[in-house]
Formats: C-alpha cells, sequence, structure tokens
C-alpha cells in the first residue's frame, strides 16, 4: 500500500472535507504572491471535540521539476477541548492558513488535508509564472 492509496478528492464545492486553494492563475516571475487554503469553503466542516480538521499542508511542484516543496504547514490545535468536557472550551481553530512567497516557475499547488475522522484529503492548483 502507498500513501496515495490513502489520499481522496472530489470537487470541493461539493465534498466539505477538500482543501481548497485560493490563489491566482498567472503571477509574474519574482512578484509577492498570497496564497490561501482552507477546508469547508461552500459547505462548512464540523469543527467540533469530536470531528475537525487538523491540519493543512501546501507544497509546490514546479513544471520543470521532478520533486514537490513544502511551502507551508498549518496546524489547528483547539476544538473545544475542555475540563467540562468535549465543545465546553473556549477556542475553535479554523481550518485556513495564508503564506506569502515569490515564485520564479510555473507549477502546481497541491494542498493535503487531514480530517480526524474521515482521514486524507486533497486538491490542487496550477498557477503560470510570466517572465
Amino acid at each position: 500500500m502507498k500513501l496515495a492509496d490513502l489520499v481522496q478528492s472530489a470537487d470541493w464545492k461539493a465534498e466539505k472535507h477538500v482543501p481548497v486553494i485560493d490563489a491566482p492563475d498567472k503571477v509574474k516571475a519574482g512578484e509577492k504572491v498570497a496564497v490561501e487554503v482552507c477546508v469547508g469553503k461552500e459547505i462548512a466542516h464540523p469543527n467540533t471535540t469530536e470531528h475537525h480538521i487538523r491540519w493543512i499542508k501546501l507544497y509546490f511542484k514546479p513544471d520543470n521539476g521532478k520533486f514537490a516543496h513544502e511551502i507551508a504547514a498549518f496546524e489547528f490545535a483547539a476544538h473545544g477541548e475542555s475540563v467540562e468536557g468535549a465543545n465546553k472550551g473556549s477556542v475553535y481553530t479554523e481550518a485556513f492558513g495564508r503564506v506569502v512567497m515569490k515564485l520564479n516557475v510555473s507549477g502546481t499547488f497541491v494542498a493535503e488535508a487531514y480530517c480526524n475522522i474521515h482521514g486524507l484529503w486533497e486538491n490542487s492548483k496550477v498557477i503560470v509564472v510570466e517572465e
């Protein structure tokens, strides 16, 4: 078995677990670009002690490269846990992250998210870098 066998994907507009990558379709080489990732953009994902998104990771695979680069890792550690019981806590982290970067070549972003109940999910988005 490979890790890829455990990762699910779907249309993020119809499946609440799929990470969404918000990035422009084109940027200029060396220009700052902000990329946001989240889960539950179209259909809200539960955010409770029992059912939540634990993390999202963002990678970039250059068109001319063999390997992907890890761009960012966002960990969401508070989901209403409390000594008074589940969902009685005062903090609930949202499955959202933002990173700013500069790109020199075109490629593909790949986001991976982990739901504590439903496992690994992925999505990708191509970005074109113009000279």
